[in-house]
């Protein structure tokens, strides 16, 4: 297919089967893109077809029988969702009971042949002019989902960090998803699951079709976005063009226009009042509600504006026998809305007419099957062309001629016999007319077992609509549950930190002399910094979370394992002294000894704990240290006669060497 052009703000493509069967191997389709001027037209294959759609994204995609495209109704779901999203598929013939496409093109003046291509092309013409139905199996909601592109398994990390990794990219992910919704003012719901780090996976409802919506279907390594439309119970069709239904209209003209537009069954439809609006501005308002069949006016004669508006319309005309009174306008209008008394006007014109009417649409009504359309044939019985009767042979007339061929006929005297057929089928059709009349009470059943099942889809859309309000106030409870456990916690939180803070500060002051207002009878207390193990790693611990310094009071609550490092890493402190549960290794004992650095048992102390610190009498800790003072004295002491013995004896055991060395020379 060649690229389009720009006559068109959109391209339709129309198809229809050229051979083969969709239900069998290799179907191949006559395909026709219109852009409103050029037609471009080849013979594809399914496949084909579907890349070109996917490529060229046509606005519409008509055929005259959606069953030529899919085999059945699920595989005409999986058909649609396969479209691009600005891409609609359209039945031109009509929805349930689709006509024969010969009928529609006749009734709207587009070419046809019973050639393949030419049906194709006539699809997309029709298409193009807004005839045929839309067919939907999905609603305008559209369901994103946010979810973890991968698994939370071991990914090079530790586990933890790796998942909190994910959880945190999917909600972040969320959150740009949430702002661009509502830059674009959508309307929508979200559903999250929380997990450790983040969000596991979020779920959003948009009120809005795919194409509307400024996100798209994405994976890129920790997130995946899915996008998938609600689907329907089943298949729905719905007019590319709103339908346009007879009606009556009131107009009151004047410095102020006022418009009424009334429905054959007497329901007050819409109202206008303007003092801008020209005819021509008041025609297509009219125009954009219906067709008018009877034009009325509250006064007699009918006002020069007014009478020009029914001719634009070729309309039945209404006035009163005199100009209507303001009670008995007051009186008629006093069920319906309205902002002042030129739409009043006009209003009460529209119902007055309908009431003049009333019994002539119903017996109209009565008349007609129910297959026909009503308005069509009140409007030619009340211009006064037609009767019911002949009306109705006009239009099945004027619906039958797009299927006659064009075949030139002269013309012939019919013979008796000929004469005689014609009077039987006319006898014929009043005896079935009479069988229509009769089946009247099957026709009010059948009436109202639609009525039935409409009501009944409404109540099961009412439920469905009710159980969803209480899936988001439940939503919501749970949130509100969680939250308010939430400031339980932070507020318990804040009143354990306050009181850990008063205390903090209290040991503070005991670590700082130059403070007068320290009580008096906490004098005599030294503040003790605990180290849990003796490991360079529980020092720098202690030394982040309280700071050592020199001359502290250090406890080690466990001094066993201890090698040269440790010690020496402890020694850089200079502490006043180290308090111990269990035995020193060799070589930390050694350490701490040769640095000068006090070290005793804190059982010999009192310690009282608070929280991560702890406070000791000072008198039982300089005790402490003078216990080690005299230790170490007896220590160095013990030293150095140890030495002195080492020396003497290196001395006496070189003298004897030497002695066997002189006494072997000689």
């Amino acid at each position: 297919m060649n690229a389009r052009t720009s006559a068109l703000d959109t391209l339709v493509f129309g198809v229809d089967i050229q051979s083969g069967d969709v239900r069998g191997d290799s179907p191949s389709y006559a395909l026709v893109a219109f852009d409103g001027e050029n037609l471009d037209k080849d013979v594809v294959s399914h496949r084909k077809l579907m890349r070109l759609v996917e490529r060229e994204e046509p606005a519409l995609l008509a055929t005259d029988n959606m069953y030529e495209l899919a085999s059945d109704k699920d595989a005409l779901v999986h058909f649609l969702r396969g479209l691009p999203d600005s891409t609609r598929l359209v039945q031109v013939t009509g929805a349930e009971r689709p006509e024969p496409l010969s009928r529609v093109a006749s009734r709207h003046g587009v070419p046809y042949g019973k050639d393949p291509m030419k049906e194709a092309e006539a699809a997309a013409r029709l298409a193009a002019g807004n005839v045929g139905h839309e067919v939907s199996a999905f609603t305008n909601t559209t369901e994103i989902k946010v979810s973890r592109g991968r698994s939370t398994g071991k990914g090079g990390w530790s586990e933890d960090r790796y998942t909190r990794r994910i959880h945190g990219a999917v909600r972040k992910q969320t959150r740009e998803i949430e702002s661009e919704l509502d830059s674009a003012g959508l309307d929508y719901e979200r559903d999250a699951t929380e997990k450790y780090g983040g969000l596991s996976n979020a779920i959003f409802k948009v009120e809005a079709r795919p194409e509307d919506i400024p996100v798209s279907n994405r994976r890129s390594g920790d997130v995946r976005v899915e996008i998938e439309r609600e689907r329907r119970d089943g298949i729905e069709f719905e007019p590319l063009a709103k339908r346009r239904d007879h009606v009556l209209v009131g107009i009151d003209p004047g410095t102020t226009t006022a418009v009424s537009v009334v429905g054959l069954d007497g329901t007050v439809l819409d109202v206008l009042s303007t003092r801008t609006a020209g005819t021509a501005e008041v025609i297509e308002w009219i125009i954009e509600r219906g067709r008018p069949i009877v034009v009325a006016a509250d006064v007699e004669p009918m006002p020069e504006t007014v009478e020009k508006i029914r001719r634009s319309f070729d309309a039945a005309g209404w006035i009163p026998d005199a100009d209507l009174p303001v009670d008995e306008k007051q009186h008629r209008t006093r069920d319906h809305d309205y902002d002042n008394d030129h739409e009043r006007d006009a209003m009460a014109a529209s119902l007055f007419a309908f009431d003049a009417h009333e019994e002539q649409f119903d017996r109209i009504a009565s008349k007609i099957p129910m297959n026909v359309d009503r308005g069509e044939i009140t409007a030619r019985v009340v211009a006064g062309d037609d009767t019911v009767e002949t009306a109705l042979d006009a239009l099945t007339e004027d619906d039958d001629a797009g299927e006659e061929d064009e075949t030139q006929h002269d013309p012939r005297e019919l013979t008796e016999d000929e004469k005689r057929i014609k009077e039987l089928e006319r006898q014929v059709e009043r005896l079935e007319s009479h069988v229509d009349d009769l089946n009247e009470t099957v026709d009010t059943k059948g009436e109202r077992i639609a009525e039935l099942e409409n009501e009944l889809s409404d109540a099961r859309r009412e439920e469905r609509k009710e159980a969803k309000e209480r899936r988001v106030v439940t939503r919501l409870e749970r949130e509100n549950d969680r939250l308010e456990q939430k400031v339980e916690e932070r507020d318990e939180e804040i009143e354990e930190l306050e009181g850990k803070l008063a205390r903090l500060k209290e040991l503070w002051k005991l670590d700082h002399s130059n403070f007068s207002d320290v009580a008096e009878k906490k004098q005599g207390l030294v503040p003790v910094k605990p180290v849990v193990k003796f490991t360079n790693e529980d020092i720098d611990s202690a030394h982040e979370n309280f700071g050592l310094a020199e001359d502290d009071v250090i406890l080690l609550r466990d001094a066993s394992g201890a090698g040269r490092s440790t010690a020496e890493r402890l020694a850089e402190f200079d502490p006043r002294v180290v308090l111990k549960h269990g035995g020193l290794s060799e070589v930390a004992d050694e350490v701490l000894f040769e640095r000068e650095i006090p070290v005793g048992p804190a059982d010999d102390v009192t310690i009282q704990e608070i929280d991560e610190l702890a406070v000791a009498r000072e008198s039982e800790v300089e005790s402490v240290i003078s216990d080690w003072e005299d230790r170490a004295e007896e220590r160095r002491q013990q030293k150095k006669e140890n030495q002195l013995d080492q020396l003497i004896s290196e001395h006496r055991a070189e003298r004897r060497y030497e002695s066997r060395t002189s006494g072997q020379s000689s």
